[in-house]
């Protein structure tokens, strides 16, 4: 992957938030246990102006009312205590407004979560 303008500590903060909470999806569905696993997948793309980052799982997935409110603040599937990461509301802010990219998340309940990721190679600001 090329170099970009960006804030790594923050970065590192997203990506560490967004695979543990992959690896909280997987534990989630004790069936897998014993089977195949887990599997998280990281995938990343250069683009001509941008590099794409996908992490992807096959953990528990989301419904529909669950993924809407996905980026409000505040907002967690974890019960009280579990809960340590940054928030998606606040990974949503890292990469859309001090990065100025974009977040993408597609999940199907039972199936899995994939959570994309693109980030221009140079900041305006």
């Amino acid at each position: 992957m090329p170099d970009i303008d960006c804030y790594a500590g923050k970065l590192n903060q997203v990506f560490m938030n967004l695979i543990n909470n992959s690896i909280y999806a997987m534990n989630m569905d004790k069936g897998r246990e014993g089977k195949n696993g887990g599997r998280l997948a990281l995938e990343t793309m250069d683009l001509e102006d941008a590099i794409v980052i996908s992490i992807s799982d096959n953990g528990s997935g989301m419904d529909k009312k669950t993924k809407e409110k996905l980026f409000e603040p505040f907002f967690t599937t974890k019960p009280v205590g579990e809960g340590t990461g940054l928030g998606m509301s606040i990974i949503y802010s890292i990469i859309n407004d001090l990065h100025e990219g974009s977040i993408e998340v597609e999940s199907e309940l039972g199936v899995g979560t994939k959570t994309t990721i693109t980030l221009p190679k140079k900041l305006k600001k």
